[in-house]
């Protein structure tokens, strides 16, 4: 199973060398459910960086620049989707009309295939279950409650998304996967279970 992983500094509570060893250290923990790729994604200079490697997470360096407050990660188990493209791993990037997107998803969905033929989606090259819920979003147009809502009503499996939006938010849509939520003085870490993360 992957894990989803990330820490929100809300603050500005941390400097640029404690996000990073926490990026890493949070990385490294959660390999414990995913080797085949890790990832990670935020905002610097205006814009939406995402930097993944088909590597397990104590083989990739994170290094992000100040100005990121807000960090998505991820590592990989696979189920669907060779590693070695980069395009089938996390997080990934979706656009809509005035802005960009990262998604990354915890679980496995059953449905994507058929929801490509009844949502009339576009084919992709991305070989993955989890891309749906980016098509499902980029085709509503939106991303805000009711577009994440109806998208997580659509896919059937099991599931955790968290969505980095333009505006440095993060949105967490829990299917019947874990997702443990710690807040601290002025920044706040979040992954996949309790237990790692009290471990991290």
């Amino acid at each position: 199973m992957c894990s989803v992983f990330g820490l929100i500094d809300y603050q500005g509570a941390l400097n640029c060398r404690t996000k990073n060893h926490i990026l890493n250290t949070l990385a490294r923990i959660y390999e414990a459910r995913g080797t085949d790729a890790t990832g990670i994604a935020y905002h610097a200079n205006g814009k939406l960086c995402i930097y993944k490697r088909p590597l397990p997470a104590h083989r990739t360096k994170f290094r992000v620049p100040p100005e990121a407050k807000v960090i998505m990660g991820h590592t990989r188990m696979t189920t669907q989707g060779n590693a070695k493209f980069l395009q089938n791993n996390h997080p990934f990037r979706g656009k809509l009309e005035h802005a960009q997107f990262a998604l990354a998803h915890n679980g496995v969905l059953w449905n994507d295939s058929e929801l490509r033929i009844t949502e009339k989606l576009p084919q992709t090259s991305i070989e993955t279950d989890s891309y749906i819920a980016v098509q499902l979003l980029e085709k509503y147009k939106a991303l805000d409650f009711n577009s994440l809502k109806l998208m997580a009503e659509k896919v059937e499996g099991s599931f955790v998304f968290t969505v980095l939006d333009r505006e440095d938010s993060i949105w967490f849509v829990r299917g019947n996967n874990p997702l443990a939520i710690f807040r601290y003085d002025g920044f706040i870490l979040y992954a996949s279970t309790s237990e790692l993360l009290k471990q991290a």
